[in-house]
């Protein structure tokens, strides 16, 4: 465990004492050098604070041998009251009626009524109160003190140094020890960097971000213009800017292959005239691939899911293949994928990093951590595409990963290790009806049902928007029943299919839109536009919707909340379990029926899950 740093006397404590000493407004003074300590209105801290702020700095007098200076640092002027202020000698003949005496009568009848008032030649004008002499010593030695013991932060010191012990402690139990560190999270995260921290709120962390900036210049560390401004505000170039493009571990789009390992003069080009890619190195044959398994569209268009999951697995090689290996691309050999996948099994620490960080982040990887067997599977078959596509466009002469011998399908039945039992659903949706009733509790709630109701992908069901649904056939002759509603939905190869949605949920969702300002009739012309997971309550006139990432995490941490008081095996399922696992239980749930309720045919489900084959389908049938 990090030995907590002492904590250190910066120029800000020395102002604060100044200011008191002077009878400066607590309050103001408090919040122009000292508001990082916390609220003024908590007594408790100012109080607890001043006393500290006191006794280092009487600490420090001592250690430098000047007790003296210790025990009147010590001294509170206020103890001292002034004296009542003395007449002047004319006020005081007047008063006397001494008007028509002499001068030298006046004085001496003065100096008789005041022995202490500074003798005939002071006049009532007094010699400084004690008070007054104890504020110009003690203001006298703080600058001496100052000058000696007062220091400015670095990167390496601790938080506990700097900030307050409350605060910096929570910090560090988050991980965040030093200011190095702290300021690198808020790089990384943004302007909610301080969510994932317990006990530090919005207010607290504007209380450090002025103090970071206020010491940027002797600190010598920035926090970026991009963690000033909530994300949705921010310009995409804001973002863009805030990792450069660079030979290191970053994403595929900002990675500058050096010139000798740029591909091209890879061993394994295939002779030029025979190529037929516009492609002229290594980078620029991957984006062919890429764009070869995306639908039709502009060139700047968003990638597909199957383009991210792509990319992934060629960027983690690219990057691998000149940072690890020291070789082009199209220079591996099959011993380079053997090679690579070992790796794979035991990635270095600085290559790992958590999901959630985001491609233009300083915190993102591109590994989680070692691959699991099936997750090593599907990267050998990913790569292979990659270089079979290269080998038919005349870009290599060969296929590395083709004689990469493929990890067992440990899965079985299609998703049988990543479906949620009956029960175990059961349990999710009870939490769920009784889940916080607020506009992020209630998007939640829908976002986790409309899944598990229609088997839609991630991101598909974030792209759903209002003008997607309509109503479907009545359900009886005379039309005073309703069947459900109908989602029409673009598919990962771009295909468009209609599922079919549990008239409740709608119901629910109007419901949500009439809370909002919008009309209750979900599919009403003033609703077009509106997501279907939309951030109501941003005062917007059109909310935006929530994003694949935001929607998985929140799912993620819910389902862990759910795995609390379950018997181990229960609770160890649902501590793995994720938006998917809600896809792959539609479909089991589905073909499989339920007590009280039929079987959903196969056709039916293939449909909504958007297979291609029904033979995809049925495999959610077979035997585990």
């Amino acid at each position: 465990m990090k030995k907590t740093s002492p904590r250190k006397l910066h120029r800000g404590h020395f102002a604060f004492m100044r200011a008191l000493a002077q009878g400066v407004d607590e309050r103001a003074s408090w919040e122009r050098y000292l508001r990082l300590e916390g609220e003024h209105v908590d007594l408790r801290t100012v109080r607890r604070t001043i006393a500290w702020i006191r006794d280092a700095f009487a600490a420090a007098a001592r250690r430098e041998r000047r007790p003296g200076t210790a025990r009147l640092i010590l001294l509170d002027p206020e103890r001292f009251t002034a004296p009542p202020a003395l007449p002047s000698l004319a006020e005081f003949a007047q008063a006397q009626g001494l008007e028509d005496f002499s001068e030298a009568e006046q004085v001496e009848a003065y100096e008789a009524a005041f022995p202490q008032g500074g003798g005939a030649s002071g006049r009532g004008r007094g010699q400084p109160s004690r008070r007054a002499r104890v504020i110009e010593r003690q203001l006298e030695a703080l600058h001496w003190l100052e000058r000696l013991v007062a220091q400015d932060p670095r990167p390496a010191d601790g938080v506990s140094a700097w900030l307050n012990p409350v605060l910096a402690a929570r910090l560090e139990r988050a991980g965040l020890l030093t200011l190095a560190a702290l300021v690198a999270r808020i790089n990384g995260a943004g302007a909610r960097w301080w969510v994932p921290v317990p006990g530090v709120g919005q207010r607290k962390a504007t209380r450090i971000m002025d103090w970071l900036h206020a010491h940027e210049q002797v600190l010598g560390l920035r926090v970026g213009a991009h963690a000033a401004a909530p994300r949705a505000q921010l310009n995409p170039s804001a973002l863009a800017s805030v990792v450069p493009a660079a030979t290191a571990l970053v994403p595929y789009e900002k990675f500058v292959l050096p010139a000798n390992l740029d591909g091209r003069a890879g061993t394994c080009r295939a002779p030029r005239e025979v190529c037929r890619l516009a492609a002229t190195d290594d980078h620029e044959a991957v984006g062919a691939w890429l764009a070869s398994k995306g639908r039709a569209g502009p060139a700047q268009a968003p990638l597909t899911s199957t383009q991210r999951s792509y990319r992934k697995e060629a960027e983690r090689l690219l990057l691998w293949a000149v940072l690890e290996r020291g070789k082009a691309l199209s220079s591996l050999t099959s011993e380079d994928a053997q090679a690579y996948q070992a790796f794979l099994g035991e990635p270095p620490a600085e290559w790992c990093g958590a999901r959630h960080h985001q491609r233009w982040s300083p915190m993102w990887r591109p590994l989680e951590g070692a691959l699991t067997p099936v997750a090593l599977r599907q990267t050998l078959i990913i790569l292979r595409s990659l270089f079979a596509f290269l080998v038919v466009q005349g870009y290599v002469v060969g296929n590395p990963f083709a004689q990469s011998a493929l990890p067992a399908d440990a899965q079985g039945r299609l998703g049988a290790n990543r479906t949620l039992s009956f029960a175990q659903w059961d349990h999710i949706d009870a939490l769920l009806q009784v889940h916080v009733d607020t506009e992020a509790g209630r998007r939640l709630r829908r976002g986790m049902r409309w899944l598990y109701a229609t088997g839609l992908r991630l991101a598909e069901i974030t792209g759903v928007r209002c003008e997607d649904l309509r109503p479907g056939m009545p359900s009886t002759a005379d039309g005073l029943g309703c069947s459900d509603w109908l989602l029409s939905v673009t598919g990962k190869r771009g295909g468009r299919r209609e599922v079919a949605v549990p008239v409740e949920l709608v119901d629910e969702f109007g419901l949500e839109l009439a809370r909002h300002g919008f009309d209750r009739q979900v599919n009403a012309p003033g609703n077009h536009g509106v997501p279907l997971l939309a951030r109501f309550g941003g005062g917007a006139e059109h909310p935006a919707g929530w994003s694949s990432s935001g929607l998985y995490q929140a799912i993620k941490a819910f389902l862990a909340r759910a795995a609390q008081g379950l018997g181990a095996a229960d609770a160890a399922q649902l501590r793995k379990a994720s938006t998917h696992w809600l896809r792959h239980s539609h479909g089991a749930h589905a073909l499989r029926g339920r007590e009280g309720r039929a079987p959903v045919s196969l056709a039916v489900v293939q449909n909504n899950l958007g297979h291609a084959s029904s033979t995809t389908t049925s495999m959610y049938l077979s035997k585990p």
